[in-house]
């Protein structure tokens, strides 16, 4: 039986509304009704890329900012949007990878929280393959990857009929001081840290991406077939 086929989409540097237009696309595509879908019977869904372009704050579906706090999150020059992503406030911007993966899961043998499992899992593999073998998973409220009380990468999704959205977010060169102005994932006493701080050298999102992709391709067990970004 061959392997389920995942799109893979690298998008660049990008406004975080352009990743959330293509998103919607993809998942417009994958709810389809049988006999107008688009997509083969082994295609899985797409794999969405990309480095945001600007500094946006993120609320999940239980919230996480005040009105008060969207003002002065506003005031300090970053977007502020609410999602439907599970968890609650984040951050993210230059620097940080960004990954959405718009997976149908009855077709990669994954229920929800296997999902979750994996992309965590993709985060550990990468952190080892750059140099960091500390990384880990831990339960929830701690859903994410972690360096001892560090949080590296930041993971909510959503998930209606079989179909996910979202997915993580990977803190490569982030400027970490936009995560002072919340408290991030609402976890508080903890903190936040990247790969250039932890490995004490610059490392860029497209130097991440070829080992991010050999990860998700073991976790997942899939093929990606690579898309230009008009797709």
């Amino acid at each position: 039986m061959p392997q389920p086929a995942v799109r893979l989409v690298w998008l660049g540097r990008v406004r975080y509304a352009e990743l959330l237009a293509l998103q919607d696309r993809w998942l417009r595509e994958l709810q389809a009704e049988p006999g107008t879908e688009a997509l083969s019977g082994t295609d899985a869904g797409a794999l969405l890329l990309c480095e945001p372009a600007g500094p946006v704050y993120t609320a999940g579906l239980r919230g996480g900012l005040t009105p008060e706090e969207t003002a002065r999150l506003r005031a300090l020059g970053a977007e502020v949007r609410a999602t439907g992503r599970g968890g609650l406030a984040t951050f993210h911007g230059p620097g940080q990878l960004l990954c959405h993966s718009v997976l149908d899961l009855r077709r990669l043998g994954l229920r929800l929280r296997t999902h979750v499992a994996a992309l965590e899992a993709c985060a550990v593999r990468l952190c080892e393959l750059q140099g960091l073998p500390g990384a880990r998973a831990r339960p929830p409220p701690y859903t994410g990857v972690w360096l001892e009380e560090r949080k590296i990468c930041a993971i909510g999704v959503r998930c209606g009929r079989h179909i996910t959205s979202h997915g993580l977010a990977l803190n490569c060169s982030t400027d970490l001081t936009w995560f002072e102005h919340i408290v991030p994932c609402g976890l508080v006493g903890t903190g936040v840290t990247s790969l250039s701080k932890e490995l004490q050298r610059h490392v860029t999102v497209e130097e991440v991406v070829p080992p991010f992709l050999v990860a998700f391709k073991e976790t997942y067990k899939c093929t990606l077939i690579s898309e230009d970004n008009c797709n």
